[in-house]
């Protein structure tokens, strides 16, 4: 490579590098067993703005000039205002860092955040960047939901929300983002718990048995998961507490529990006991059904995610005998949808799901037998390590989906990815900052970006998740 042309990718770089650092606090990777799922249990929530995003310029009257500082204290205590007025938690909770911005600005800040960081694969692939996604009503579309227990005076269970950066509990009432009922059910865990004298968890002394509950509700049923996680396996006054917490409310179709005696901020733990019901719940995602086991991944917002699924699909440009890799592929709902949307058009594929997790392949396997598809197989094997294998067979795949952790994708899976030669790959992120490092990879490789669209999965808070189509080419 000649200097000129050295400099030229230096400069190159450097510029996707500070394209990147704009939105990479806001897609910081998680840290529990729920890919996109942070300490206090709500996911894409707690991130930074993008550096010089805001607000849009509004047509003003002329008035006096104020002092620059005043001027911005009065900004700020605007926003402020209107975060209190969309919840009254909003500033304490820090969960909706958005709140208080009118929705229409949102959007047009996160697509001015994603323009930037693509921008360097625009500038090579020639790319577009479609206009996201947004809802048409941004409210009560968090159907999993999450509180920590914190022990209080005389025994008190307390419950709602870590303050960001510390074990302090912040008390809920009601979240305007959650499904209906859900903060309610929550808060009932606590009081039961406290009215049984089962002890709350202190984060910092490491005591205590009750350290979260944690609850997913149907969006298309009228079933749910409440899950118990406690550090230790002994439930005092069992029987009288399954009771009463299956009371809490009907849509609790499983009761688990989840044993979490490991240190730290993640949420679940490696063992799993069903207390009482059903040992899965049901959902539905584009007309096809699904089966979801208390631990296993599941999209928070389903809405969303038949949009984002949608997406995927339609840039996938499937044929009919397709062979399709559904890599990290959790419990098969990407695929199986792709599959159930062939079916429906006349077509045909042969899908080959890809996950590390095998509660998560369990159900996946599950739920094609549920959608009635008889041509699909899943592979309890980590992503990476499954393609090293099929590339070094000489197997080969005609369309990847991927969606990764927000980690992202890893140097060897890329590289075998390419190798199984398909013709499309279709990437979906959670987070973008990590995914335009993967794609510039994946362009080295003689795969060309086509499009990305992004999706406002958590409106009111800065996350975005995306969509790429690659070619060969």
């Amino acid at each position: 490579m000649s200097k000129h042309l050295a400099k030229k990718e230096a400069r190159r770089r450097k510029r996707a590098e500070r394209a990147a650092e704009a939105v990479r606090s806001t897609h910081a990777p998680g840290a529990s067993g729920d890919k996109r799922t942070g300490s206090n249990g709500r996911s894409g929530e707690k991130h930074s703005a993008p550096a010089g995003a805001g607000r849009g310029r509004e047509q003003r009257p002329e008035r006096a000039q104020k002092p620059k500082g005043a001027r911005s204290a009065g900004r700020k205590h605007a926003r402020s205002s209107a975060a209190r007025g969309f919840c009254p938690l909003a500033e304490k909770c820090g969960g909706c860092s958005l709140a208080g911005m009118p929705y229409a600005d949102q959007l047009a800040r996160k697509q001015r955040a994603m323009e930037r960081l693509f921008a360097p694969i625009v500038t090579h692939s020639g790319c577009v960047i479609g206009p996201i996604a947004g809802m048409e009503r941004p409210l009560g579309y968090r159907h999993k939901a999450a509180t920590p227990f914190a022990p209080g005076p005389q025994g008190a269970v307390r419950s709602g929300f870590f303050a960001a950066g510390t074990h302090r509990i912040v008390p809920c009432a009601s979240c305007p983002v959650e499904a209906e009922g859900a903060r309610e059910i929550l808060n009932g865990v606590a009081r039961t718990l406290e009215e049984l004298g089962i002890s709350a968890h202190n984060e910092d002394t490491h005591r205590g048995l009750a350290r979260y509950a944690v609850l997913r509700l149907g969006w298309r049923t009228d079933e749910g998961i409440l899950t118990l996680v406690t550090n230790g396996r002994d439930l005092p006054r069992r029987s009288e507490l399954v009771e009463r917490l299956v009371a809490l409310d009907p849509r609790i179709t499983c009761l688990a529990q989840n044993v979490n005696q490991r240190p730290g901020n993640a949420i679940l733990g490696r063992e799993t006991t069903v207390l009482a019901g059903k040992p899965v719940m049901r959902d539905q995602l584009l007309g096809c059904a699904f089966e979801i086991s208390p631990t296993a991944f599941y999209q928070t917002n389903p809405e969303q995610t038949e949009v984002l699924y949608s997406l995927a699909i339609d840039a996938a440009g499937f044929c009919d005998g397709d062979v399709v890799l559904d890599a990290y592929c959790g419990s098969g709902t990407i695929g199986i949808c792709a599959a159930a949307a062939a079916r429906e058009a006349g077509g045909r594929l042969r899908l080959i799901g890809v996950e590390r997790g095998a509660e998560a392949v369990r159900d996946a396997c599950r739920n094609a037998q549920l959608n009635q598809l008889d041509d699909a197989a899943f592979i309890a094997e980590d992503a990476t390590t499954y393609l090293t294998h099929a590339a070094s067979d000489g197997q080969h795949v005609d369309v990847l989906l991927m969606d990764p952790p927000r980690a992202g994708s890893t140097q060897a899976f890329l590289r075998n990815a390419a190798a199984l030669g398909p013709r499309r790959i279709v990437y979906v992120s959670c987070n973008p900052a990590t995914q335009v490092r993967d794609l510039e990879l994946l362009g080295r490789m003689g795969y060309r970006t086509v499009c990305v669209n992004p999706v406002d999965m958590f409106p009111h808070t800065d996350h975005v998740e995306t969509v790429a189509a690659l070619e060969r080419a």
